[in-house]
């Protein structure tokens, strides 16, 4: 059963997703490929998610009139720009949570601008990604493999950048902008506490892909050492002689809640899908099992991108 993203999108809003102990063979969503080089921005991605943050954007407009303020002084006050202020107040960009934060405490409101955090995050994201982008955030322990570009959570700004600048067709200036500031807004599962267990699986050719050129490949593969060397983090690699892989139908990530309940979310020729099925989940659960024991272990791994990062 394939539910459109109206469905996903009420499942995000809910805080549940559909078919977590239910029907078999569930998918929650379809859209555009996210982690290979097109995950939405700090923009609204779809009409729901344009009405809320014009909303907010008036709401914030009206609260920094009320105060006194020109666009000018509040962004000073905020840290940005006076035409940045004006993308927020018009709905065409989407601000983070802790410029909302700091917006409601500039113009003294009381809260009225940080009740909207939770909602405005969720329309930086295609409807079809948010249930994924919310599980991202209740994670008790994520595995991915990857086999064409780094993971999204551990790309480099400059890699982001490189990957979306290849798009075709081509993405305006502030559409990147705003994608690679929503990637980064996800990286913050890295500063969590309780910390999840995170672990990557990543092919040996996505370290040799000088993608943007060897300067941001060996930028990115120091940011992977880096993260690496979290207690709660391992990455492995898959070498390329390797002659069994049971990852060949291509890069997929399991996301295990705090309730226990599993999700798979995969992709296929630029299409994403979340996956709510228990026995999809667990098997999906098992193979990436299989291919962590298949891949070096995570002290050689690191080895290996280190002799990787010494040859570029």
């Amino acid at each position: 059963m394939t539910e459109r993203t109206a469905s996903a999108g009420a499942a995000a809003g809910s805080g549940e997703l559909p078919g977590a102990g239910g029907e078999g063979g569930r998918v929650m969503s379809l859209g555009d490929g996210w982690e290979n080089d097109d995950e939405g921005g700090r923009r609204p991605e779809d009409g729901a998610g344009k009405g809320i943050v014009v909303a907010f954007g008036q709401n914030l407009k009206t609260l920094r009139v009320r105060a006194g303020l020109d666009r000018e002084e509040f962004g000073r006050r905020i840290g940005y720009s006076a035409s940045t202020v004006a993308s927020y107040e018009q709905g065409r960009r989407i601000p983070t949570a802790r410029t909302i934060d700091k917006a409601d405490e500039v113009v003294g409101a009381d809260g009225l601008l940080s009740v909207w955090k939770e909602e405005v995050e969720k329309a930086q994201y295609p409807v079809f990604f948010q249930g994924m982008a919310a599980l991202e955030k209740e994670a008790m322990e994520l595995l991915s493999y990857d086999t064409l570009v780094v993971k999204g959570l551990l790309q480099t700004e400059d890699y982001m950048r490189a990957l979306l600048g290849m798009r075709r067709p081509f993405l305006d200036q502030e559409t990147i902008e705003q994608r690679v500031a929503a990637r980064l807004t996800r990286q913050q599962i890295f500063d969590r506490w309780p910390a999840p267990f995170l672990s990557f699986v990543l092919d040996e050719s996505v370290l040799r892909r000088p993608y943007g050129g060897k300067d941001v490949l060996r930028r990115q593969l120091e940011h992977i050492l880096l993260i690496g060397q979290k207690r709660n983090v391992e990455i492995q690699v898959m070498l390329v002689e390797c002659e069994d892989n049971p990852g060949v139908n291509g890069p997929f990530t399991v996301v295990t809640r705090k309730d226990g309940k599993q999700f798979v979310y995969a992709e296929a020729d630029g299409i994403g899908s979340l996956k709510t099925d228990p026995e999809q989940a667990a098997f999906a659960h098992a193979r990436y099992g299989i291919i962590r024991s298949q891949a070096l272990a995570p002290r050689v791994s690191l080895e290996l991108i280190e002799g990787v990062l010494r040859s570029l």
